[in-house]
């Protein structure tokens, strides 16, 4: 079974599933051996791995879909970016990958290198999401025959953090029309940047469905249970975290009292996106099991 025909199996429950990255250095290594093992204990429906802006982290990536192909039964679902590689080059990294057992990829476009102002794009590359999706079909279909078909083929959307004069959340058509690109590409379904306000992720929901898109969208959510992360991820995505929330945890007397009230604000928006009719939850856990833990033990997502 590959992931794709999770959101179109009929189920007890939302899938959920889980965000891990390539570890960077030696107690990296150890911190994702514990976090994989406590994840995994839970039964998610699979693990996605990243890849580090042009192909950085392409090496690490690849040992960490073997390891949690070997480690685990949960299914890897590897990431690929496209604009920092050929598409020669594409084809022949996902060979490999597709020899080493991988069905299940996530298409992204993929931003320029930290630190590199002086970085292009290359010049025999992709240059939209919508091109990998297609480059993926076709490589599945070259080495997998009729098989190649099942691959399958997930990409990223985006709810943002705008509103509109009336205070209700907005929707990029940019975004949508985005979306709609690939899914006619061959997209089986689509999992949300981070957001952190149900309203944008049910305006998106209701945008694509107006305009074409039938692909299942499965919002992507991060704990938050830590300020500082939440600021520095205003720096890396542009979307905004509402001032009450990050009042309400600065004004905690301490770490753990902030972690809790933080873990309280989780458990709502989980909720809230799941009354909203959403497939299952995606998070992103940086590569730390404990808040991700507690939260779906205090959703009543897992018993933990």
């Amino acid at each position: 079974m590959t992931t794709a025909t999770l959101y179109r199996t009929p189920r007890p429950g939302p899938c959920i599933s889980f965000e891990l990255y390539p570890p960077r250095t030696p107690r990296g290594e150890e911190t994702i051996g514990r976090t994989i093992g406590a994840l995994a204990d839970l039964a998610p429906d699979y693990f996605s791995i990243t890849y580090g802006a042009s192909g950085s982290t392409r090496a690490t990536s690849r040992e960490l879909i073997c390891r949690v192909r070997d480690e685990t039964r949960i299914t890897p679902l590897a990431h690929l970016t496209c604009v920092g590689a050929s598409a020669e080059d594409l084809d022949g990294y996902v060979a490999t990958l597709l020899q080493a057992g991988v069905r299940d990829f996530l298409a992204l476009r993929g931003d320029a290198p930290a630190g590199e102002p002086d970085w292009r794009p290359h010049p025999e590359g992709l240059t939209r999401a919508s091109e990998l999706v297609a480059l993926l079909r076709q490589t599945a279909r070259d080495h997998l025959g009729e098989e190649g078909d099942a691959v399958s083929i997930s990409v990223a959307t985006y709810p943002g953090g705008a509103y509109d004069a009336q205070g209700r959340p907005r929707i990029e058509d940019d975004d949508v029309a985005a979306l709609l690109e690939k899914q006619a590409a061959g997209a089986d379904f689509a999992i949300t940047q981070l957001f952190y306000d149900a309203g944008h992720y049910a305006e998106l929901v209701r945008a694509a469905r107006a305009a074409g898109v039938r692909i299942p969208i499965v919002p992507g959510l991060i704990p938050l249970t830590d300020p500082r992360r939440l600021r520095r991820m205003v720096e890396l995505t542009g979307v905004p975290v509402p001032p009450a929330l990050l009042e309400e945890l600065d004004s905690a007397p301490d770490k753990e009292e902030a972690y809790r009230r933080g873990l309280a604000a989780s458990v709502r928006l989980v909720h809230e996106v799941l009354e909203t009719g959403a497939p299952g939850i995606h998070f992103y856990t940086f590569n730390s099991s404990r808040a991700v833990l507690d939260l779906l033990r205090e959703s009543g997502l897992r018993p933990t």
